[in-house]
Protein backbone atom coordinates (compact mmCIF):
# COMPACT_ATOMS: atom_id res chain seq x y z
CA UNK A 1 0.00 0.00 0.00
CA UNK A 2 1.48 3.40 -0.61
CA UNK A 3 2.60 5.41 2.29
CA UNK A 4 0.07 7.60 3.48
CA UNK A 5 1.41 10.83 5.90
CA UNK A 6 0.68 10.31 9.58
CA UNK A 7 -2.78 12.34 10.71
CA UNK A 8 -3.21 13.64 13.96
CA UNK A 9 -6.96 13.95 14.40
CA UNK A 10 -6.37 15.91 18.54
CA UNK A 11 -9.12 17.48 20.77
CA UNK A 12 -11.58 15.07 20.00
CA UNK A 13 -13.58 13.21 22.90
CA UNK A 14 -12.24 9.68 21.94
CA UNK A 15 -14.18 6.59 22.54
CA UNK A 16 -12.23 3.22 21.92
CA UNK A 17 -14.66 0.67 22.62
CA UNK A 18 -11.16 -1.64 23.50
CA UNK A 19 -12.38 -3.68 25.65
CA UNK A 20 -8.46 -4.94 26.70
CA UNK A 21 -8.05 -2.34 28.70
CA UNK A 22 -8.50 -2.38 32.43
CA UNK A 23 -11.05 0.39 32.06
CA UNK A 24 -13.13 -2.22 30.28
CA UNK A 25 -15.17 -2.05 26.88
CA UNK A 26 -15.96 1.78 26.92
CA UNK A 27 -12.85 3.87 27.81
CA UNK A 28 -13.00 7.24 26.95
CA UNK A 29 -10.61 10.32 26.20
CA UNK A 30 -12.22 13.67 27.46
CA UNK A 31 -9.29 15.43 25.33
CA UNK A 32 -8.01 12.83 23.22
CA UNK A 33 -6.27 12.30 19.84
CA UNK A 34 -5.65 9.47 17.31
CA UNK A 35 -2.55 9.25 15.07
CA UNK A 36 -3.31 7.41 11.36
CA UNK A 37 -0.15 6.10 9.76
CA UNK A 38 -0.50 3.91 6.69
CA UNK A 39 -3.99 3.43 6.99
CA UNK A 40 -4.11 2.10 10.28
CA UNK A 41 -4.24 3.64 14.08
CA UNK A 42 -0.60 4.04 15.31
CA UNK A 43 -0.87 5.66 18.63
CA UNK A 44 -4.39 7.30 20.86
CA UNK A 45 -3.80 9.31 23.87
CA UNK A 46 -4.29 12.70 25.41
CA UNK A 47 -4.16 15.61 22.89
CA UNK A 48 -1.26 16.88 24.69
CA UNK A 49 0.69 14.08 25.11
CA UNK A 50 0.42 13.06 21.27
CA UNK A 51 0.60 16.93 20.23
CA UNK A 52 4.16 16.98 21.46
CA UNK A 53 5.12 12.71 20.71
CA UNK A 54 4.52 13.62 16.71
CA UNK A 55 5.46 17.35 15.60
CA UNK A 56 5.63 16.24 11.85
CA UNK A 57 2.10 14.94 11.78
CA UNK A 58 -0.75 16.34 9.59
CA UNK A 59 -3.08 17.97 12.34
CA UNK A 60 -6.86 17.90 12.49
CA UNK A 61 -8.23 19.69 15.16
CA UNK A 62 -11.76 18.13 15.57
CA UNK A 63 -12.84 20.80 18.36
CA UNK A 64 -14.37 18.52 20.97
CA UNK A 65 -16.28 16.09 18.36
CA UNK A 66 -16.68 12.77 19.37
CA UNK A 67 -14.65 10.69 17.68
CA UNK A 68 -14.82 6.62 17.70
CA UNK A 69 -14.83 3.40 15.53
CA UNK A 70 -16.88 3.19 12.34
CA UNK A 71 -19.71 1.26 12.48
CA UNK A 72 -20.08 -2.74 11.43
CA UNK A 73 -22.99 -3.88 9.77
CA UNK A 74 -24.07 -7.76 9.82
CA UNK A 75 -26.11 -7.98 7.27
CA UNK A 76 -27.72 -5.73 4.75
CA UNK A 77 -29.24 -6.04 0.99
CA UNK A 78 -27.88 -3.43 -1.02
CA UNK A 79 -30.24 -4.42 -3.52
CA UNK A 80 -33.17 -3.27 -1.71
CA UNK A 81 -32.53 0.14 -2.58
CA UNK A 82 -34.97 0.05 -5.33
CA UNK A 83 -37.93 -1.15 -3.54
CA UNK A 84 -38.51 1.99 -2.05
CA UNK A 85 -41.45 4.16 -3.24
CA UNK A 86 -42.28 1.44 -5.39
CA UNK A 87 -45.76 0.52 -6.12
CA UNK A 88 -46.87 -3.46 -5.34
CA UNK A 89 -49.14 -4.25 -8.03
CA UNK A 90 -52.66 -5.78 -6.00
CA UNK A 91 -53.66 -5.83 -2.55
CA UNK A 92 -51.12 -5.75 -0.07
CA UNK A 93 -48.93 -8.70 1.15
CA UNK A 94 -50.94 -10.26 4.11
CA UNK A 95 -47.92 -11.95 5.36
CA UNK A 96 -43.75 -12.70 4.68
CA UNK A 97 -44.01 -15.21 2.29
CA UNK A 98 -46.50 -13.50 -0.08
CA UNK A 99 -43.95 -10.40 1.09
CA UNK A 100 -41.01 -12.40 -0.68
CA UNK A 101 -43.66 -13.87 -3.34
CA UNK A 102 -44.87 -10.30 -4.39
CA UNK A 103 -41.78 -8.13 -3.44
CA UNK A 104 -38.32 -9.41 -3.43
CA UNK A 105 -38.59 -12.53 -5.65
CA UNK A 106 -39.67 -10.43 -8.65
CA UNK A 107 -37.45 -7.79 -7.37
CA UNK A 108 -34.37 -9.68 -7.89
CA UNK A 109 -35.20 -10.80 -11.21
CA UNK A 110 -35.82 -7.53 -12.25
CA UNK A 111 -32.42 -6.17 -11.70
CA UNK A 112 -29.85 -6.39 -14.41
CA UNK A 113 -25.88 -5.70 -13.48
CA UNK A 114 -26.58 -1.82 -14.01
CA UNK A 115 -29.09 -1.62 -11.41
CA UNK A 116 -27.20 -4.03 -9.07
CA UNK A 117 -23.76 -1.70 -8.99
CA UNK A 118 -26.50 1.88 -8.90
CA UNK A 119 -28.55 0.30 -6.28
CA UNK A 120 -25.14 -0.33 -4.08
CA UNK A 121 -24.06 2.86 -4.61
CA UNK A 122 -27.07 4.32 -3.01
CA UNK A 123 -26.30 2.17 0.14
CA UNK A 124 -22.78 3.03 0.23
CA UNK A 125 -23.60 7.21 0.12
CA UNK A 126 -26.42 6.53 3.07
CA UNK A 127 -23.32 4.22 4.73
CA UNK A 128 -20.77 6.98 4.35
CA UNK A 129 -23.70 9.67 5.75
CA UNK A 130 -24.20 7.48 8.60
CA UNK A 131 -20.81 6.21 9.86
CA UNK A 132 -21.42 2.89 8.79
CA UNK A 133 -17.74 1.77 7.68
CA UNK A 134 -18.24 -1.86 7.23
CA UNK A 135 -20.86 -3.77 5.75
CA UNK A 136 -21.86 -7.40 4.81
CA UNK A 137 -24.07 -8.04 2.09
CA UNK A 138 -26.01 -10.69 0.96
CA UNK A 139 -27.15 -10.18 -2.64
CA UNK A 140 -29.52 -11.53 -4.85
CA UNK A 141 -30.08 -10.84 -8.57
CA UNK A 142 -31.54 -13.94 -10.10
CA UNK A 143 -31.60 -12.69 -13.82
CA UNK A 144 -28.13 -11.48 -13.50
CA UNK A 145 -26.09 -13.78 -11.53
CA UNK A 146 -22.67 -13.76 -13.18
CA UNK A 147 -20.46 -10.71 -12.38
CA UNK A 148 -23.16 -9.45 -9.74
CA UNK A 149 -20.13 -9.52 -6.40
CA UNK A 150 -17.84 -7.80 -8.65
CA UNK A 151 -20.21 -4.98 -10.08
CA UNK A 152 -20.85 -4.41 -5.70
CA UNK A 153 -17.20 -4.66 -5.39
CA UNK A 154 -16.20 -1.73 -7.89
CA UNK A 155 -18.93 0.14 -6.03
CA UNK A 156 -17.55 -0.47 -2.76
CA UNK A 157 -13.98 0.29 -4.13
CA UNK A 158 -14.54 2.98 -5.36
CA UNK A 159 -16.34 4.41 -1.90
CA UNK A 160 -13.94 3.50 -0.10
CA UNK A 161 -16.06 1.31 2.36
CA UNK A 162 -15.34 -2.17 3.78
CA UNK A 163 -17.90 -5.02 2.75
CA UNK A 164 -17.50 -8.43 2.69
CA UNK A 165 -19.84 -10.22 0.23
CA UNK A 166 -21.91 -13.24 -1.33
CA UNK A 167 -24.24 -14.52 -4.13
CA UNK A 168 -27.88 -16.27 -2.43
CA UNK A 169 -27.92 -19.23 -3.54
CA UNK A 170 -31.49 -20.38 -3.83
CA UNK A 171 -33.21 -23.29 -6.03
CA UNK A 172 -36.72 -21.59 -6.21
CA UNK A 173 -35.60 -20.42 -9.85
CA UNK A 174 -34.66 -24.02 -10.78
CA UNK A 175 -31.36 -25.69 -11.02
CA UNK A 176 -29.47 -23.61 -13.58
CA UNK A 177 -29.89 -20.60 -11.55
CA UNK A 178 -28.73 -22.51 -8.22
CA UNK A 179 -25.88 -23.67 -10.44
CA UNK A 180 -25.04 -20.12 -11.02
CA UNK A 181 -25.05 -19.20 -7.89
CA UNK A 182 -22.62 -21.55 -6.46
CA UNK A 183 -20.71 -20.78 -9.08
CA UNK A 184 -20.59 -17.07 -8.24
CA UNK A 185 -19.99 -17.27 -4.88
CA UNK A 186 -16.59 -19.54 -5.52
CA UNK A 187 -15.32 -17.45 -8.66
CA UNK A 188 -15.41 -14.13 -6.22
CA UNK A 189 -14.10 -15.98 -3.43
CA UNK A 190 -11.21 -17.13 -5.42
CA UNK A 191 -10.78 -13.57 -6.90
CA UNK A 192 -10.82 -11.94 -3.42
CA UNK A 193 -8.57 -14.58 -2.17
CA UNK A 194 -5.76 -14.14 -5.19
CA UNK A 195 -6.52 -10.48 -4.92
CA UNK A 196 -4.95 -10.03 -1.10
CA UNK A 197 -1.84 -12.55 -1.96
CA UNK A 198 -0.90 -10.37 -4.85
CA UNK A 199 -1.23 -7.38 -2.49
CA UNK A 200 -3.55 -5.54 -3.99
CA UNK A 201 -3.90 -2.42 -2.00
CA UNK A 202 -7.93 -2.53 -2.56
CA UNK A 203 -7.59 -5.84 -1.44
CA UNK A 204 -7.80 -5.68 2.48
CA UNK A 205 -11.11 -3.69 2.15
CA UNK A 206 -13.17 -6.56 0.42
CA UNK A 207 -14.20 -9.93 1.57
CA UNK A 208 -15.96 -12.83 0.40
CA UNK A 209 -18.07 -15.47 2.32
CA UNK A 210 -21.00 -17.70 0.31
CA UNK A 211 -24.40 -16.85 0.31
CA UNK A 212 -27.42 -18.90 0.67
CA UNK A 213 -31.20 -18.07 0.92
CA UNK A 214 -32.71 -19.83 3.57
CA UNK A 215 -33.64 -23.55 4.12
CA UNK A 216 -37.48 -23.10 2.84
CA UNK A 217 -35.78 -22.78 -1.05
CA UNK A 218 -32.89 -24.85 -0.50
CA UNK A 219 -32.99 -28.88 -1.37
CA UNK A 220 -30.70 -31.12 0.33
CA UNK A 221 -28.47 -31.54 -2.98
CA UNK A 222 -27.96 -27.87 -3.40
CA UNK A 223 -26.82 -27.52 0.38
CA UNK A 224 -24.07 -30.43 -0.41
CA UNK A 225 -23.26 -28.77 -2.98
CA UNK A 226 -22.59 -25.29 -1.30
CA UNK A 227 -21.04 -27.30 1.80
CA UNK A 228 -18.38 -28.81 -0.41
CA UNK A 229 -17.59 -25.08 -1.55
CA UNK A 230 -17.06 -23.01 1.35
CA UNK A 231 -16.20 -23.50 5.18
CA UNK A 232 -18.59 -19.78 6.09
CA UNK A 233 -22.11 -18.93 5.01
CA UNK A 234 -24.31 -16.57 4.97
CA UNK A 235 -28.28 -17.45 5.25
CA UNK A 236 -31.55 -16.31 6.58
CA UNK A 237 -33.00 -18.52 9.24
CA UNK A 238 -36.55 -18.99 10.33
CA UNK A 239 -37.64 -15.90 9.65
CA UNK A 240 -41.14 -17.15 9.57
CA UNK A 241 -42.49 -20.24 10.63
CA UNK A 242 -42.73 -21.27 7.28
CA UNK A 243 -39.24 -21.89 7.41
CA UNK A 244 -39.43 -24.11 10.13
CA UNK A 245 -42.54 -26.78 9.22
CA UNK A 246 -40.71 -26.66 5.74
CA UNK A 247 -37.73 -27.86 7.14
CA UNK A 248 -39.61 -30.44 8.80
CA UNK A 249 -41.79 -31.36 6.21
CA UNK A 250 -38.21 -32.32 4.09
CA UNK A 251 -35.88 -33.18 6.90
CA UNK A 252 -37.61 -34.22 10.22
CA UNK A 253 -35.63 -31.61 11.84
CA UNK A 254 -36.21 -27.97 12.67
CA UNK A 255 -34.06 -25.00 10.37
CA UNK A 256 -30.89 -24.93 12.85
CA UNK A 257 -30.57 -28.78 12.44
CA UNK A 258 -30.97 -29.39 9.03
CA UNK A 259 -28.47 -26.64 8.33
CA UNK A 260 -25.87 -27.99 10.90
CA UNK A 261 -26.47 -31.56 9.36
CA UNK A 262 -24.64 -30.11 6.11
CA UNK A 263 -22.22 -28.54 8.00
CA UNK A 264 -23.46 -24.62 8.03
CA UNK A 265 -23.07 -23.57 11.31
CA UNK A 266 -19.64 -22.71 12.79
CA UNK A 267 -17.87 -19.52 14.22
CA UNK A 268 -17.50 -17.97 10.65
CA UNK A 269 -21.35 -18.30 9.80
CA UNK A 270 -23.80 -15.79 10.16
CA UNK A 271 -27.63 -16.83 10.54
CA UNK A 272 -29.70 -13.60 10.10
CA UNK A 273 -32.83 -13.53 12.40
CA UNK A 274 -33.33 -16.94 13.93
CA UNK A 275 -36.81 -15.20 15.32
CA UNK A 276 -38.64 -18.85 15.08
CA UNK A 277 -35.90 -21.04 16.77
CA UNK A 278 -36.82 -23.15 19.60
CA UNK A 279 -34.57 -23.69 22.70
CA UNK A 280 -32.69 -26.88 21.47
CA UNK A 281 -31.89 -24.64 18.28
CA UNK A 282 -30.42 -22.10 20.30
CA UNK A 283 -28.31 -24.24 21.81
CA UNK A 284 -26.86 -25.57 19.00
CA UNK A 285 -25.90 -22.14 17.55
CA UNK A 286 -24.45 -21.48 21.10
CA UNK A 287 -22.60 -24.59 20.83
CA UNK A 288 -21.12 -24.42 17.27
CA UNK A 289 -20.78 -20.29 18.00
CA UNK A 290 -22.78 -19.42 14.96
CA UNK A 291 -23.13 -15.51 14.99
CA UNK A 292 -27.03 -14.44 14.69
CA UNK A 293 -27.68 -11.37 13.32
CA UNK A 294 -30.70 -9.09 14.17
CA UNK A 295 -32.46 -6.70 12.06
CA UNK A 296 -35.58 -5.29 14.36
CA UNK A 297 -36.51 -2.80 12.05
CA UNK A 298 -37.01 -5.40 9.17
CA UNK A 299 -38.36 -7.58 11.61
CA UNK A 300 -41.25 -4.98 12.32
CA UNK A 301 -42.07 -4.20 9.13
CA UNK A 302 -42.73 -7.26 7.99
CA UNK A 303 -44.45 -8.62 11.11
CA UNK A 304 -42.59 -11.59 11.62
CA UNK A 305 -41.99 -11.46 15.40
CA UNK A 306 -39.69 -10.57 17.66
CA UNK A 307 -36.26 -12.86 18.02
CA UNK A 308 -35.25 -13.69 21.68
CA UNK A 309 -32.58 -11.28 21.49
CA UNK A 310 -32.36 -10.84 25.28
CA UNK A 311 -32.82 -14.92 26.72
CA UNK A 312 -29.81 -15.29 23.49
CA UNK A 313 -27.30 -12.69 25.00
CA UNK A 314 -27.61 -13.95 28.54
CA UNK A 315 -27.02 -17.57 27.35
CA UNK A 316 -23.83 -16.10 25.84
CA UNK A 317 -24.93 -16.64 21.94
CA UNK A 318 -23.19 -14.84 19.58
CA UNK A 319 -26.05 -12.03 18.16
CA UNK A 320 -24.68 -9.47 16.24
CA UNK A 321 -26.71 -6.60 14.56
CA UNK A 322 -27.61 -5.52 10.97
CA UNK A 323 -30.38 -3.90 8.99
CA UNK A 324 -31.53 -6.10 6.46
CA UNK A 325 -31.79 -3.47 3.96
CA UNK A 326 -33.17 -0.86 5.68
CA UNK A 327 -30.96 2.60 6.09
CA UNK A 328 -27.43 2.59 6.84
CA UNK A 329 -28.34 4.73 10.28
CA UNK A 330 -26.81 1.83 12.58
CA UNK A 331 -27.63 3.91 15.69
CA UNK A 332 -31.69 3.63 14.65
CA UNK A 333 -31.00 0.17 14.55
CA UNK A 334 -29.52 0.50 17.82
CA UNK A 335 -32.71 2.15 19.35
CA UNK A 336 -34.90 -0.41 17.60
CA UNK A 337 -33.50 -2.94 19.04
CA UNK A 338 -33.72 -2.07 22.36
CA UNK A 339 -37.45 -0.59 21.73
CA UNK A 340 -38.38 -4.09 20.28
CA UNK A 341 -37.54 -6.01 22.92
CA UNK A 342 -38.90 -3.97 25.83
CA UNK A 343 -42.24 -4.18 24.04
CA UNK A 344 -42.97 -7.41 23.13
CA UNK A 345 -41.96 -8.57 26.65
CA UNK A 346 -44.15 -5.60 28.01
CA UNK A 347 -41.29 -5.17 30.06
CA UNK A 348 -38.73 -1.97 30.16
CA UNK A 349 -36.12 -4.42 31.79
CA UNK A 350 -35.53 -6.09 28.70
CA UNK A 351 -32.11 -5.76 26.92
CA UNK A 352 -30.93 -2.37 27.71
CA UNK A 353 -28.04 0.38 25.96
CA UNK A 354 -25.32 -2.09 27.52
CA UNK A 355 -26.65 -5.22 25.61
CA UNK A 356 -27.41 -2.73 22.04
CA UNK A 357 -23.99 -1.91 22.25
CA UNK A 358 -22.38 -5.84 23.14
CA UNK A 359 -24.18 -6.78 19.95
CA UNK A 360 -23.32 -3.87 17.69
CA UNK A 361 -19.87 -3.16 19.22
CA UNK A 362 -18.43 -6.33 20.72
CA UNK A 363 -19.93 -8.81 18.61
CA UNK A 364 -19.99 -7.42 15.38
CA UNK A 365 -16.47 -6.35 15.66
CA UNK A 366 -15.58 -10.46 16.25
CA UNK A 367 -17.69 -11.29 13.61
CA UNK A 368 -15.78 -8.91 11.06
CA UNK A 369 -12.56 -10.22 12.17
CA UNK A 370 -12.69 -13.59 10.45
CA UNK A 371 -13.21 -11.14 7.25
CA UNK A 372 -10.57 -8.74 7.27
CA UNK A 373 -7.20 -9.28 8.14
CA UNK A 374 -6.83 -6.15 11.19
CA UNK A 375 -9.56 -5.40 13.69
CA UNK A 376 -12.18 -2.84 12.81
CA UNK A 377 -14.81 -1.06 15.68
CA UNK A 378 -12.08 -0.60 18.02
CA UNK A 379 -9.97 2.52 18.47
CA UNK A 380 -6.30 0.92 19.45
CA UNK A 381 -2.59 0.67 17.95
CA UNK A 382 -2.68 -2.04 14.87
CA UNK A 383 -6.32 -1.91 14.16
CA UNK A 384 -7.39 -0.31 10.53
CA UNK A 385 -8.26 3.96 10.89
CA UNK A 386 -11.93 2.89 10.11
CA UNK A 387 -13.24 5.84 12.34
CA UNK A 388 -16.33 8.59 12.59
CA UNK A 389 -16.14 11.56 14.19
CA UNK A 390 -19.73 13.34 15.30
CA UNK A 391 -21.38 16.85 16.40
CA UNK A 392 -22.94 15.48 19.93
CA UNK A 393 -21.95 17.72 22.43
CA UNK A 394 -23.82 16.37 25.23
CA UNK A 395 -25.77 18.41 27.18
CA UNK A 396 -25.52 16.08 30.37
CA UNK A 397 -22.29 14.18 31.43
CA UNK A 398 -20.68 11.98 29.47
CA UNK A 399 -19.05 8.63 31.12
CA UNK A 400 -17.12 5.39 29.66
CA UNK A 401 -20.32 4.09 32.13
CA UNK A 402 -23.06 5.71 30.98
CA UNK A 403 -22.01 5.88 27.40
CA UNK A 404 -24.42 3.48 26.06
CA UNK A 405 -27.07 5.63 27.22
CA UNK A 406 -26.04 8.31 25.76
CA UNK A 407 -25.73 6.26 22.31
CA UNK A 408 -29.26 5.34 22.27
CA UNK A 409 -31.04 8.34 23.73
CA UNK A 410 -29.02 11.05 22.27
CA UNK A 411 -26.62 10.00 19.32
CA UNK A 412 -28.34 9.65 15.90
CA UNK A 413 -26.84 9.12 12.30
CA UNK A 414 -27.72 12.66 11.82
CA UNK A 415 -24.45 13.61 14.29
CA UNK A 416 -22.42 11.99 11.71
CA UNK A 417 -19.68 14.82 10.75
CA UNK A 418 -17.05 13.14 9.22
CA UNK A 419 -16.08 9.33 7.97
CA UNK A 420 -12.78 7.60 7.64
CA UNK A 421 -12.17 4.04 6.49
CA UNK A 422 -8.27 2.46 6.14
CA UNK A 423 -7.09 6.30 6.77
CA UNK A 424 -8.88 7.97 3.92
CA UNK A 425 -11.31 10.53 4.82
CA UNK A 426 -14.66 9.44 2.94
CA UNK A 427 -16.71 12.36 4.38
CA UNK A 428 -15.29 15.66 5.86
CA UNK A 429 -17.79 18.24 7.68
CA UNK A 430 -20.57 16.11 5.80
CA UNK A 431 -19.49 16.78 2.28
CA UNK A 432 -18.54 13.34 0.57
CA UNK A 433 -15.26 12.92 -1.00
CA UNK A 434 -15.45 10.02 -2.16
CA UNK A 435 -18.42 9.59 -4.12
CA UNK A 436 -21.00 12.10 -6.06
CA UNK A 437 -23.84 12.04 -4.02
CA UNK A 438 -26.06 13.68 -7.19
CA UNK A 439 -24.44 11.93 -9.69
CA UNK A 440 -25.28 8.71 -7.65
CA UNK A 441 -29.49 9.58 -7.03
CA UNK A 442 -29.64 10.62 -10.57
CA UNK A 443 -27.86 7.18 -12.16
CA UNK A 444 -30.14 5.35 -9.48
CA UNK A 445 -33.32 6.78 -10.10
CA UNK A 446 -32.74 6.16 -14.23
CA UNK A 447 -31.79 2.33 -12.99
CA UNK A 448 -34.28 2.12 -10.67
CA UNK A 449 -37.11 3.04 -13.36
CA UNK A 450 -35.76 0.40 -15.48
CA UNK A 451 -35.66 -2.04 -12.77
CA UNK A 452 -39.66 -0.88 -11.79
CA UNK A 453 -40.84 -1.47 -15.58
CA UNK A 454 -39.20 -5.42 -16.03
CA UNK A 455 -40.42 -5.74 -12.34
CA UNK A 456 -44.05 -4.70 -13.35
CA UNK A 457 -44.29 -6.59 -16.52
CA UNK A 458 -43.49 -9.86 -14.25
CA UNK A 459 -47.85 -9.55 -13.16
Amino acid sequence: MPTQPATLIHHATVITFDDSTSEGVNRLWPDGAVLIENGLIADVGESAALLARYPQAERWDAGGLLLMPGLICSHTHFYGAFARGMAIPGPPAKDFPEILEKLWWRLDKALDLEGVQRSAEVCLVDAIRHGATTLIDHHASQRAIDGSLDAIAEAVQSSGLRAALCYEVTDRDGPQAARSGIAENVRFQRKTAQARAAGDPGAARIAATFGLHASLTLSDATLAACAAEAERFHVHVAEHPADEYDSLAKSGRRAVERLHSFGITGPQSIFAHCIHIDAWEMALLRETQTAVSHQPRSNMNNAVGAAEITTMLRGGMRVCLGNDGFSNDMFLEMKAADLLQKVSHGDPRYLGADQVIRMAVTNNRALAAYFFERPVGIIAPGAYADLILLDYFPATPLTADNLPWHILFGVSGSHVHSTIVQGQVLMRARELLTMDEAAVSAAGRAAAAQTWERYWAMF
